[in-house]
C-alpha cells in the first residue's frame, strides 16, 4: 500500500508539472500564483516584451510595497540627472593660521555625502585593479594629502561638518529597532564604514560564561556592556544588541552612547557578525580622520567634534580656499552597491545628494521631489502610479505599481546614460543578490534584476535576456504573504521562467 501511495504521489507531481508547462503564459503563471498558500498573497505582476506587447498583467496598475525595488528609482534618477563624471568632493578647511606646519585652530572636515569611505568592492570582478577599498582607503588618502602639504600638528580639533545635508539623519518612518542596525544607519553628509560598527560575537568557554564580543573599528564612540551568557549547545541563539533609542541628530559631543548585548549564544557555535549603527556619523568620520592623521605622524591636540550647523563655518566655505580636497569614487561606483548588493545607506545618501544637486536641499523631502519630477517629466509615468517615502525601500510607506517599474526599466534600457545603471543590476549566477537564483534553470545567467524583501514582502523587477536576443521586462511584487522566504523566492523565480517560455 505504501508503494502504491508513493507511486500515486509521484504520478500526481509529474501530472502537475506537465499541467504547469501547458497553456498560454497567462494560464501557466496564473496556475503558479493561485496554488495553495501562495494564493493568499497579493500578487501584482506586469511583464512586456521588447516590442511593448503585454505578456502578463495581474494588478499591474495597483499599488505594492516594493521593498528594495525602490532603489531602482533613486539609482535611475541619479544616473540620468547627475553628470556622468560626477564625484563627491570632501573639503578640508583650516579654521586658523598655519605656521611652520602647525595649524593654530581647528581642522574642518566638510562632507558632501560621499558614502564610499568603506570596505567593499565596486564591481563584479573583484580582481580588477582599484575595484576594492579597505575601511581606511579614503581617510588615509586625506591624511596623506595633508602631510604632503606640510601639516605636522593641529592645536585644536578635527571637526566633522555635516551641514551640507539636513540635520535630520533618522528617517521618520523607520522603526526604532531598525535604526540601530546598518540597514537603517543615519544618513549624513559625512559617513565612515557605512556608519556602523562591526561586532563579532561568539560563545564563552563554558555554559553561563559571558560570550566573547569584540568590535571594529574602535574609535571610542560608545561604552559597551556585555550582559550576555553562554547557553547549552542545543539552545537557540538569542543574543541581541540594544541602546537607548536614538534621538534625531545623533549622540552629540555631550551625550554618551551606551550599547549592551543581552541574550544567549549556544556553546560551540561559530562566531558571527552583527553590524550596529552609530549615532553621530559626523563625529565618526572626524574620529576616523583623527586616527588616520595620528598614524601618518600628524598630532591633533583637541580630539574630534561634530556639527550640523550650516552657519558654523560658512565664512570658510564661501570665502576661503580648502587646505585639501578629496574626490570620491565616480557615480557608477555609488550606484553599484545600491543595486548589486542592495545597500540601503548608499541609496539614502544618494537620494540626499540628488536633492542637494538637483534641488536646493540635501534632504529626504527634496530628494523625493526631484525623483517625482524625474518619473513624471522624463519617464512620463502617471503621478498617481507611485508614492515614495525613502530611497531604499525600508519604509513601508513606499507604494509603486509594477507597471511603473516596467516603464522605468524600459526607459533606462534605452537611455544613452543608462549603462552604469544596467551594469549595476545583479545577474543570475554572478556576484550580487541573484548569485544563487535561477541557477540550474534555462534562465541561468539571463535574468538581470533587482531583488526586494521586507516583512511579508518579496519583489523582483528587471529583464530576461532570451536566447533569441529578445528581452522581457517584468516586475513581480508579492505583498502580504506568510510563506517562508525561500519558498516564496522559488515561486517568484518559477513565475519568471514561465514568463520567458
Amino acid at each position: 500500500m505504501r508503494k502504491l501511495i508513493l507511486a500515486s504521489l509521484t504520478i500526481s507531481a509529474a501530472v502537475s508539472l506537465q499541467a504547469q508547462s501547458r497553456g498560454s503564459v497567462q494560464q501557466r503563471v496564473t496556475r503558479l500564483i493561485d496554488q495553495t498558500r501562495f494564493d493568499r498573497a497579493t500578487w501584482n505582476i506586469f511583464a512586456q516584451d521588447d516590442r511593448g506587447r503585454v505578456l502578463f498583467n495581474r494588478n499591474g496598475d495597483r499599488f505594492s510595497m516594493p521593498a528594495s525595488n525602490t532603489k531602482l528609482i533613486v539609482s535611475a534618477a541619479a544616473t540620468v540627472l547627475l553628470p556622468a563624471d560626477y564625484r563627491v568632493r570632501t573639503s578640508l578647511y583650516a579654521n586658523g593660521t598655519i605656521t611652520n606646519g602647525v595649524l593654530q585652530g581647528d581642522l574642518i572636515l566638510y562632507g558632501r555625502g560621499d558614502p564610499t569611505w568603506s570596505e567593499r568592492c565596486y564591481g563584479v570582478d573583484t580582481t580588477v585593479a582599484g575595484a576594492c577599498d579597505s575601511t581606511w582607503t579614503a581617510v588615509d588618502a586625506i591624511a596623506d594629502s595633508l602631510r604632503a602639504r606640510g601639516l605636522k600638528r593641529v592645536t585644536g580639533k578635527v571637526v566633522g561638518d555635516g551641514s551640507y545635508f539636513e540635520p535630520q539623519i533618522f528617517h521618520w518612518n523607520w522603526g526604532i529597532y531598525d535604526v540601530n542596525w546598518y540597514y537603517g544607519a543615519p544618513v549624513s553628509a559625512l559617513g565612515f564604514h557605512d556608519n556602523s560598527i562591526d561586532f563579532q560575537a561568539g560563545p564563552g568557554p563554558f555554559v553561563d560564561a559571558p560570550p566573547v564580543i569584540s568590535w571594529q573599528p574602535d574609535l571610542g564612540l560608545f561604552t559597551f556592556e556585555n550582559r550576555g551568557r553562554t547557553d547549552p549547545a542545543d539552545s537557540s541563539t538569542t543574543l541581541d544588541f540594544f541602546r537607548v533609542p536614538a534621538g534625531n541628530g545623533g549622540a552629540g559631543p555631550d551625550r554618551n552612547d551606551h550599547i549592551w548585548a543581552s541574550g544567549g549564544i549556544p556553546l560551540g557555535r561559530a562566531p558571527f557578525m552583527q553590524y550596529f549603527a552609530v549615532l553621530d556619523p559626523n563625529l565618526y568620520a572626524a574620529r576616523a580622520l583623527d586616527a588616520a592623521l595620528l598614524r601618518k605622524g600628524i598630532a591633533v591636540e583637541g580630539g574630534a567634534a561634530s556639527t550640523t550647523d550650516s552657519m558654523a563655518y560658512r565664512s570658510l566655505r564661501c570665502c576661503g580656499s580648502p587646505l585639501a580636497e578629496y574626490r570620491g569614487r565616480p557615480l557608477p561606483d555609488i550606484v553599484f552597491p545600491i543595486l548589486n548588493s542592495s545597500q540601503n545607506w548608499f541609496a539614502e545618501t544618494l537620494l540626499k545628494i540628488v536633492g542637494r544637486e538637483r534641488g536646493d536641499t540635501g534632504s529626504w523631502a527634496t530628494g523625493l521631489r526631484v525623483e517625482r519630477a524625474f518619473l513624471m517629466d522624463s519617464v512620463r509615468i502617471d503621478s498617481t502610479a507611485f508614492s515614495l517615502e525613502d530611497g531604499s525601500g525600508l519604509s513601508a510607506g513606499n507604494l509603486v505599481t509594477p507597471h511603473t517599474f516596467v516603464q522605468l526599466l524600459s526607459y533606462m534600457r534605452h537611455h544613452p546614460k543608462g549603462a552604469p545603471f544596467l551594469a549595476a543590476l545583479p545577474r543570475s549566477g554572478q556576484r550580487g543578490s541573484l548569485l544563487r537564483r535561477f541557477v540550474g534553470t534555462p534562465l541561468e545567467g539571463r535574468v538581470v534584476a533587482k531583488t526586494g524583501s521586507i516583512d511579508r514582502v518579496n519583489t523582483l523587477s528587471g529583464y530576461v535576456e532570451k536566447a533569441d536576443g529578445h528581452v522581457i521586462t517584468f516586475s513581480i511584487q508579492v505583498n502580504g504573504h506568510d510563506v517562508p522566504t525561500r519558498q516564496m523566492l522559488a515561486q517568484i523565480d518559477s513565475v519568471v521562467v514561465q514568463l520567458a517560455r
